[in-house]
C-alpha cells in the first residue's frame, strides 16, 4: 500500500521546450541507485500518480527526476508548471529491481538508454561500486536531436573523474550529432558501429547490458542482443541483459 508524504519542490531545471527536472526535498525513505518511485497530486478526490526514477545519488538530500512535459499528459504538464515551496505527493519508498546488485560482475557495463530513460544510470554512476565492479562502462544515450542530450556537466563530471573506465556514447537520430554516432542504438548494435566506435568487443563472457528505454526499444534492443548470443539475466539464471521499461 502506497505511503504519500509531502515533497517541497526545490527547483525545476528546463533542458529544452520539452524536457525538464525536478528536484524535490521530502523525507524519503532509503533508497538504491536505479530505483523509482511515485509522484503525485490530488485532482478533486482524484489522485494522478506516475512512477520516476530517481537522478541523484541516494544519500542527497536533493530528490531529483527527469521528465518529459507530454502534452495533453494528466501530470507532467502540472508538474512542469510547480515553482519553489510549492508542495507535491511523493511515495515514501522506492521501488525496482534496476539496481546494481542485481547485475553479475564483468569487465564491461553497457548502459544503453533511450530520452529520459537515462535517468537511473546517472544516479547509479554517482555511487563508488560500479567503478569497481567493471573496468569499462559505456553510457549510450539515444535521442532525437542534439539539444536533448541533458546533464552535460553531471556526465562530463563523471568523465572527468573515471577517464579511463567511462565512455559516452550520445546517439542522435534526426540531426547530425555533435558528438557520438547518428541513427538508433538498434541499428549501432545491428551493424556493430556503436561497439567500434569504443573499440570494444562484448561477449556473453565478458559484458552486461542494463537497457532502460519504451518498451519497444527494450524489446527490440533485446533481441538483437539475443540474437549476438547474449541471454537475459535472471535471479534463477544469470545472464547479460537486464532491462527496465520506461513507461
Amino acid at each position: 500500500m502506497s505511503n504519500w508524504i509531502d515533497a517541497t519542490v526545490k527547483k525545476v531545471t528546463w533542458w529544452s521546450k520539452t524536457l525538464f527536472s525536478l528536484t524535490v526535498n521530502a523525507n524519503v525513505d532509503p533508497f538504491k541507485a536505479g530505483q523509482f518511485t511515485k509522484l503525485s497530486i490530488l485532482d478533486n478526490d482524484k489522485r494522478i500518480a506516475r512512477a520516476y526514477s530517481y537522478v541523484n545519488a541516494p544519500e542527497s538530500n536533493d530528490l531529483e527526476f527527469y521528465l518529459i512535459n507530454v502534452d495533453g499528459g494528466l501530470l507532467s504538464p502540472r508538474l512542469a508548471t510547480l515553482q519553489p515551496g510549492e508542495t507535491i505527493l511523493i511515495e515514501q519508498r522506492a521501488t525496482g529491481f534496476f539496481t546494481l546488485d542485481e547485475i553479475p560482475p564483468s569487465e564491461q557495463l553497457w548502459m544503453l538508454a533511450t530520452g529520459t530513460a537515462i535517468g537511473p544510470f546517472l544516479s547509479i554512476l554517482q555511487q563508488p561500486d560500479v567503478w569497481k565492479k567493471y573496468k569499462r562502462i559505456n553510457l549510450v544515450h539515444g535521442v532525437r536531436f542534439n539539444n536533448d542530450l541533458s546533464y552535460q556537466a553531471l556526465i562530463n563530471g563523471i568523465l572527468k573523474e573515471h577517464p579511463t573506465q567511462l565512455s559516452y556514447i550520445p546517439i542522435v537520430s534526426r540531426e547530425e550529432p555533435l558528438l557520438g554516432i547518428k541513427g538508433r542504438i538498434t541499428t549501432a548494435i545491428k551493424n556493430n558501429t556503436l561497439f567500434e566506435y569504443v573499440k570494444l568487443n562484448p561477449t556473453p563472457n565478458n559484458a552486461q547490458f542494463m537497457i532502460c528505454g519504451n518498451p519497444q526499444m527494450v524489446k527490440d534492443t533485446t533481441s538483437l542482443l539475443i540474437d549476438k548470443n547474449f541471454k537475459r539475466n535472471r535471479r534463477k539464471e544469470p545472464g547479460n541483459i537486464t532491462v527496465e521499461q520506461y513507461w
